[in-house]
């Protein structure tokens, strides 16, 4: 644990002495992720909290974090509960979910049918954010931004910028470049032409806690609208497990069961299998140019292990699809699909 500074321990004490009336508390740092949130387990009367530390807020409906967690308890979705709070030093006390992640019940299963229970109360969730929650238009941050063309593009890019050209240090040719503008470019239209609906974004292993039995929610404050196949994505081509086909399709036709008890059925399996795998192309190749800036930016390596497996599943959807084919000649012109970069 990294020891609190001066300002802090004051800070923390003031909180948790008034949020829990009582001063016989231990602080516990929990492991970080790739945020710039801390999180620290408070442990107190046999019982223990979360104490998430941010940026300070104003309590005023249009912090996301609160915002998008209450309009999602409004409609059952089991995220954490909100104990206190103190918006002036950035700090919010939750629920503990403790630390079973659905990423470590799946590792501790040798058989993918044990874990399909677990991955089906995922999609319970993610069908009650996909359509509940947004068929009410009251207010929450979510429906104040989107995954459009400009945003769809921007991730690609930055994949290309600290994938490709950072960590692969690849100088592209101008008539690659301009060849992987004009597919990035089809491949934001595409997905921008989709109906929208609250998006999680983040949707994977990692952010879904398992306490007793049940799943919740986690790192839902960057939920914006967006395709349904985003979070779908996120969700069954995780880059921190490994779903078998037959998993996938099984989840898959769940889904889209469940969604039938909101709307109507999808009006052709085609076109929703066709989304599905130009959004595999985006959100995967994001995500390996996420865990590339990890190395770029601060020098985090626990992310490089990912990015093989997740590229994979870019190759295999351009190749299903049989179309943008620019991003995938990169890939193996460079000798990018054969790189190791766990051993950078």
């Amino acid at each position: 644990m990294t020891p609190l500074n001066t300002n802090q321990t004051k800070v923390f004490d003031d909180f948790l002495k008034k949020s829990l009336d009582t001063s016989d508390y231990k602080i516990f740092q929990l492991a970080g992720d790739a945020s710039t949130r801390k999180y620290y387990r408070i442990a107190y009367d046999e019982k223990s909290v979360v104490l998430m530390q941010w940026e300070p807020f104003s309590d005023n409906g249009e912090y996301p974090f609160l915002s998008v967690l209450g309009h999602f308890q409004k409609h059952k979705i089991k995220v954490p509960k909100v104990i206190a709070m103190s918006p002036g030093e950035g700090l919010v006390l939750l629920e503990d979910l403790g630390d079973l992640t659905l990423e470590r019940k799946f590792w501790e299963n040798q058989n993918q049918k044990t874990v399909v229970p677990y991955y089906k109360q995922a999609l319970d969730e993610i069908v009650k954010i996909h359509y509940p929650a947004t068929h009410d238009k009251s207010a929450c941050t979510a429906f104040k931004i989107m995954f459009d063309e400009e945003k769809f593009v921007w991730e690609l890019n930055y994949a290309l910028k600290y994938l490709i050209e950072g960590v692969c240090e690849v100088k592209l040719e101008a008539h690659e470049k301009n060849s992987l503008q004009s597919t990035f470019a089809d491949i934001a239209k595409i997905l921008h032409r989709e109906k929208k609906y609250i998006s999680h974004r983040d949707y994977h292993s990692r952010n879904l806690m398992i306490k007793l039995g049940e799943m919740r929610v986690i790192d839902f404050q960057d939920a914006r609208l967006g395709p349904i196949q985003y979070d779908l994505v996120s969700l069954l081509k995780d880059s921190y497990v490994q779903l078998n086909e037959q998993t996938t399709a099984e989840l898959i036709n769940y889904y889209l069961d469940q969604r039938s008890l909101f709307e109507e059925p999808i009006k052709t399996r085609d076109h929703f299998n066709y989304i599905y795998e130009v959004q595999t192309i985006q959100r995967c190749f994001k995500a390996c140019g996420s865990f590339a800036s990890f190395l770029v930016l601060r020098n985090d390596t626990r992310y490089l292990k990912y990015i093989h497996h997740t590229l994979l599943h870019v190759r295999t959807s351009i190749k299903n699809l049989n179309e943008f084919f620019p991003l995938l000649n990169v890939l193996e012109k460079y000798n990018i699909l054969e790189r190791d970069f766990i051993n950078l």
